[in-house]
């Protein structure tokens, strides 16, 4: 792994624990429901076992340990704090079938062709290696098993994100190109299965977006998401004024309806091939 990938893993890794207190916020209410989405799309069969890759608060984890009865799920993450909410999560719902590990998804450290599915809902894309991710996590994979991942389309999370970054970037904070915006089209996640060695591959669009009740909804959305890495930038007073501005601005896309937010989801799955059969356990 180079320097830089290290930084950027531990980047990604401070900022999802900074914001897992608030990462069940009902205005995230996408995870639950594209992780509902994913586990119907997937079909896991009762007694299978899955590697839930970069968990975050278990939501997949949830989704699938009620379909899977007497199987085993291993969840992993780098954000010890998003762990933690899995935990308590997957306790409320009373389910026994969920591990957790505190563990990098570029090297799940699992026995070779152990896992009947690997899923990893809106985590691929942060990965410094999305090719290098997914040789390691076809190695766990039994042959003809299914691995499923979820990203965004370019019309997630608009107007109001492209808004959002115009007019904080006129406070000085840099913007660069938001890691959810990789593998935003059929065509880039189907080629990155394809490379992957993978076959009956199928990417699924499906909106899964819903209203909020007003502009304070999408500021629970920017708070408790990655968009707070860009407002960790800013000193108490221009956060105010930056969120004075913001909430101005985007009240007025609010209608009697509320404040529709486009949450355009590519479910990509593929599976393993038999001579996919590479590495030896560990």
């Amino acid at each position: 792994m180079t320097d830089q990938n290290k930084i950027t893993k531990q980047k990604v890794t401070d900022l999802f624990n900074l914001v897992s207190p608030g990462y069940d916020h009902p205005s995230l209410r996408l995870f639950p429901f594209s992780a509902d989405a994913m586990v119907h799309f997937l079909h896991p069969d009762p007694g299978c076992k899955i590697l839930d890759v970069a968990t975050g608060t278990g939501a997949a984890s949830v989704a699938a340990g009620k379909k899977i009865g007497n199987g085993r799920i291993q969840a992993i993450d780098l954000s010890e704090s998003m762990i933690e909410k899995a935990t308590l999560n997957v306790a409320k719902m009373a389910l026994n079938n969920v591990d957790f590990h505190i563990m990098d998804a570029e090297n799940p450290e699992f026995k070779s062709d152990y896992f009947d599915h690997v899923m990893c809902a809106f985590a691929i894309f942060f990965l410094p290696d999305m090719p290098a991710a997914l040789k390691q996590w076809l190695r766990v994979l039994k042959p003809e098993g299914r691995l499923i991942f979820t990203s965004f389309t370019e019309t997630a999370f608009q107007p109001m994100a492209d808004i959002f970054r115009t007019q904080i970037a006129t406070f000085g904070v840099k913007i660069e190109t938001d890691a959810w915006q990789n593998l935003h089209s059929k065509q880039a996640c189907e080629q990155l299965l394809a490379d992957a060695g993978l076959e009956n591959i199928t990417v699924r669009e499906k909106q899964m977006g819903y209203h909020l009740n007003d502009e304070a909804g999408w500021w629970g959305v920017v708070w408790n998401s990655g968009l707070r890495g860009y407002i960790e930038q800013l000193n108490p007073e221009q956060l105010e004024q930056f969120q004075q501005q913001h909430m101005d601005t985007i009240k007025n896309l609010v209608t009697d309806k509320g404040l529709w937010m486009d949450v355009n989801v590519l479910f990509s799955m593929g599976t393993k091939k038999l001579e996919n059969n590479i590495g030896n356990t560990f």
